[in-house]
C-alpha cells in the first residue's frame, strides 16, 4: 500500500476511534455505532475477519483507503480487535476484489454487479476460508464493506453469507435546502452544516462522517444548496466552498451538485435577460459550466426549480421548461454533468392546484434531451401525510423522470413528532401506475431518486433520534426500490438501538404504525394541506383569507354544511383524468375509491355511509380519536424499553413523545372543532369535545416557528 493511503487509513482510525466506548450516547454516531457485541459474538465476527486483504500490487485509491479505514473501525469497535491490513490471504480474512485483482480459482458474476453493484460471499480459495468483498470498482468495493458491516451489526450469520446486490437507480441524492446564511428551509435539526463563512480553508469534521453515513447507504449525491437559490451560489468564492467539500467527499463517491438560480446570467453576469434561447445568455451558461469543472472536476450538475412560487424560470419569456433545461443540458453535456429540472409548479389561477404539473409538462414528453432529468414530488400537492402518486409517473415514457422525496417532515410535525416515513417511500415506490399496463410501479418508472434532507447542526443530525430513520430508510429505498420498509426500520433499530430482539420487534411495531397515526391525527380520509400556513406548524383548516386561493386550507377541504372534501371527479375538476384510464374509472366513483384517499377526489355529504357502517362525520371523528391513541400506545411501548435503551437517549425519545401526544390531541380537537361548525353536526355517541372553544385554536400564532429561513 502506499505511504499516503496507509496514513490516510491511520488518520482515519486516530480521529475516529476512541480508547473506549461512551456509557452514554447522544446519537452523533447514528447506525455506524459500532458497539462492542457480548464476548462470544465478538469472538465469532473476530475469526471471520481476521485480517483484510487487497491483492499484491493493486492500486489502494482514495475509495479504497475509505472502505479499509470503515472496515477497521468497525471490526475493532464491535470485537476489540484491530484487523490488519495485508496481501496474502488467511483463515478468516476479508477479501477485497475487482476482476483485475481477483485471484486464480475465484470466478464471479462481474457484469451483473455493474459500476457500483458487490458480492459479499463466504468460500474457500487455496484451500482457506475467507469472505469475499468483489465488485466491478472501488465504489462497489466501499458500499459492499459497509454492506458487510451491516451485516455484522445485525446479526447476520457471516459464515454463510451471501449477498449479491446493485443499485435499482443510478443517482440516489439528497437535496439540502440550505441557505448562505446557514438558515435551512424545512429544516428542524440546528443550522445548515456548511459552514460557508469558514469554507474553504476549515473543513468540520462533521463533513468526513456525513459522507460516511450517506456512502453507507449507498447515497451517490448531494446538492449543497437550496432550490429557492441565490445566484451568489455559482460565484467564483463560493465554488471554491463548494469544491472543497467535493474534496472531503470524492472519497466516499458522494458527487456535489448546485442548484441554480435561472436568472443568474442577469444577476451576476449584467445582461439584460435570462432568455434560454438568446445566445449571451447561452454563452454565459457555457462559460460558467466550464468555470465549475476547472474546479470541481467530478461536477455532478444543476437542480433548477423555476417559474415556482416566484421564482424565474424560461416562461418570463415565453419559453418552455424544456427549453430552459435543454439550454442547461447542452453546456453540461460535455462534462458529463446533468440537469434536474422539478416539476413543481402551480399557478394563482389554476382551477386546481393538484393537476397544474401534469398539464404543464406532460406535453413536454420527448422534449427533453438526454441529460434531462425531469424531477416530480411523490403526489401531486405537497408532501402531504398522505397523498395519490403523481399523475406524470409513467406518463413521461421518453423522458427521465426522479422520484423527490421529503426526508424532513415540513408537514408533519417537524422533528417533534416520531413519524417514520419508511412506508410512505414504501407505498409511493410500489404504487401501480398502470402505464404502459398494469404492473408499471412507480419504481420501474424512475432513473433518480431524491430526497430533502433532514440534516442539521444538532449533534444527533436530524433533530430527533428517530428522525434519522428516514435518512436511512431513504438511502435504503433508493439503492433497492424492492426493500420493504419492515426490514429497513428492524436493521434501524438494530444497529441505533440496540440486538435485543424483544426491544427490535417493539420498537420496529413502533415505527411501522406511526405514519398510520399521524394520517389519522392530521388528514384522515384523503384531507390534505390543513396546516397552518407559511410555517406549516400545527392544523388551521379555518383559514380563507390568504392572497391566493390555493394557498388557504378551505381550498382543499372545501367543507360546509353540504359536506367536505375535493371534487376532482369528472363531476368536479376532472383532473381524476390525469391518471391511467384504469385508475380514473376506479377513483372517479366513491364506491371504488380507496377510503384512505376519499376526500382527495370526491366531496361527500356528511352522511354518506362508509364501509364501517358509520356516516362520513363519525368516521371522521373516530379516525381522529384512533390517531390520538395510536400515540399513546407508542408512549407506552416505548416506556417499556426503560433499562434496555442506553438512559440518554430513551429519556430524550420519551420527551418527544410527551410533545407529540399533546399536538396530536391539539390536532384532533382543533380539527373536530371547525369541522363540527361548519357542519352544524351534534357530536357522535360517546366523543369527547374538544377540550377548547374553537376561536381558541384560532387565536394560536407562531411568528418564529422553525424552517422558514431564506
Amino acid at each position: 500500500m502506499k505511504f499516503w493511503a496507509r496514513t490516510l487509513v491511520g488518520w482515519l482510525l486516530a480521529v475516529a476511534l476512541p480508547t473506549a466506548w461512551s456509557a452514554v450516547e447522544d446519537g452523533y454516531d447514528l447506525w455506524l455505532r459500532y458497539r462492542p457485541l457480548p464476548p462470544q459474538a465478538a469472538a465469532a465476527l473476530a475469526a471471520q475477519a481476521r485480517s483484510l486483504v487487497i491483492a499484491p500490487g493493486a492500486a489502494t485509491s482514495p475509495v479504497l483507503s475509505a472502505a479499509l479505514g470503515d472496515l477497521q473501525r468497525g471490526i475493532q469497535g464491535l470485537t476489540g480487535r484491530l484487523p490488519a491490513v495485508a496481501t496474502v490471504p488467511q483463515p478468516g480474512a476479508l477479501l477485497l476484489v475487482t476482476p483485475a485483482t481477483a485471484p486464480a480459482g475465484l470466478t464471479l458474476p462481474w457484469q451483473a454487479l455493474g459500476g457500483e453493484g458487490y458480492l459479499l460471499r463466504r468460500v474457500r480459495l487455496q484451500g482457506r476460508e475467507v469472505t469475499v468483498i468483489a465488485a466491478n470498482a472501488d465504489r462497489g468495493l466501499l458500499y459492499g464493506s459497509f454492506a458487510w458491516l451491516r451485516a455484522a451489526q445485525t446479526g447476520a450469520d457471516l459464515a454463510r453469507l451471501d449477498e449479491f446486490s446493485a443499485p435499482r437507480l443510478p443517482l440516489r441524492l439528497l437535496n439540502h435546502w440550505d441557505n448562505l446564511d446557514r438558515s435551512v428551509e424545512r429544516g428542524y435539526a440546528g443550522s445548515s452544516i456548511w459552514d460557508w463563512w469558514k469554507l474553504p480553508d476549515l473543513r468540520d469534521a462533521r463533513y468526513v462522517d456525513y459522507a460516511r453515513a450517506n456512502a453507507s447507504l449507498g447515497i451517490n449525491g448531494t446538492v449543497l444548496n437550496n432550490v429557492n437559490a441565490k445566484a451568489e451560489s455559482l460565484t467564483a468564492p463560493y465554488l471554491a466552498k463548494a469544491a472543497a467539500l467535493a474534496q472531503v467527499f470524492r472519497p466516499y463517491g458522494l458527487r456535489v451538485y448546485l442548484s441554480a438560480r435561472f436568472s443568474a446570467p442577469v444577476e451576476l453576469g449584467g445582461l439584460q435577460t435570462a432568455d434560454p434561447l438568446d445566445p449571451a445568455v447561452r454563452a454565459w451558461w457555457r462559460a460558467k459550466a466550464d468555470e465549475i469543472y476547472r474546479a470541481i472536476p467530478d461536477f455532478g450538475g444543476f437542480l433548477v426549480k423555476a417559474n415556482s412560487e416566484g421564482q424565474p424560470g424560461p416562461q418570463d419569456y415565453g419559453r418552455s421548461h424544456a427549453d430552459g433545461a435543454n439550454m442547461l443540458a447542452e453546456v453540461l453535456a460535455p462534462h458529463g454533468g446533468i440537469v434536474m429540472w422539478r416539476a413543481f409548479v402551480y399557478a394563482p389561477d389554476a382551477r386546481d392546484r393538484a393537476a397544474q404539473g401534469f398539464a404543464e409538462f406532460q406535453p413536454l414528453d420527448g422534449q427533453f434531451a438526454a441529460n434531462v432529468i425531469v424531477q416530480v414530488k411523490n403526489g401531486p400537492i405537497d408532501f402531504q401525510p398522505r397523498e395519490p402518486f403523481h399523475p406524470l409517473f409513467g406518463a413521461m415514457p421518453r423522458t427521465a423522470t426522479a422520484l423527490e422525496v421529503q426526508i424532513t417532515k415540513e408537514y408533519l410535525g417537524f422533528s417533534t413528532h416520531l413519524v417514520y416515513l419508511g412506508p410512505l417511500f414504501e407505498e409511493v415506490l410500489r404504487a401501480d401506475t398502470h402505464r404502459p399496463a398494469p404492473g408499471a410501479t412507480v419504481a420501474r418508472q424512475i432513473t433518480a431518486m431524491a430526497g430533502v434532507a433532514n440534516i442539521g447542526t444538532d449533534r444527533n443530525w436530524c433533530g430527533s433520534h428517530f428522525d434519522c430513520a428516514n435518512w436511512y430508510a431513504f438511502g435504503r429505498l433508493a439503492w433497492d426500490t424492492d426493500l420493504a420498509a419492515a426490514r429497513v426500520a428492524r436493521e434501524w433499530v438494530q444497529q441505533t438501538f440496540t440486538r435485543d430482539r424483544r426491544a427490535v420487534d417493539t420498537v420496529t411495531a413502533l415505527m411501522l404504525d406511526s405514519r398510520e397515526a399521524v394520517v389519522d391525527y392530521m388528514t384522515p380520509l384523503g384531507l390534505h394541506h390543513l396546516m397552518g400556513t407559511g410555517h406549516h406548524h400545527g392544523p388551521a383548516p379555518w383559514v380563507s383569507d390568504l392572497e391566493r386561493a390555493d394557498w388557504n386550507p378551505t381550498y382543499f377541504h372545501r367543507a360546509g354544511p353540504d359536506g367536505i372534501g375535493f371534487d376532482r371527479s369528472p363531476r368536479g375538476s376532472g383532473s381524476v383524468a390525469q391518471y391511467a384510464p384504469a385508475l380514473a374509472a376506479r377513483w372517479s366513483e366513491p364506491a371504488t375509491t380507496p377510503e384512505a384517499l376519499l376526500l382527495w377526489f370526491h366531496h361527500l355529504p356528511w352522511d354518506h355511509r362508509m364501509a364501517s357502517g358509520r356516516t362520513l362525520w363519525q368516521e371522521l371523528v373516530a379516525h381522529y380519536d384512533r390517531g390520538v391513541a395510536r400515540v399513546e400506545a407508542m408512549r407506552e411501548q416505548w416506556a417499556g424499553l426503560r433499562g434496555v435503551v442506553d438512559a440518554r437517549r430513551h429519556a430524550e425519545v420519551t420527551a418527544y413523545l410527551a410533545v407529540q401526544a399533546r399536538e396530536a390531541r391539539w390536532w384532533r380537537d382543533a380539527c373536530l372543532a371547525y369541522f363540527q361548525a361548519v357542519s352544524g353536526l351534534p357530536w357522535p355517541a360517546g366523543t369527547q369535545p374538544p377540550a377548547e372553544a374553537l376561536e381558541a385554536y384560532r387565536a394560536r400564532r407562531f411568528k418564529f416557528a422553525p424552517g422558514q429561513g431564506g
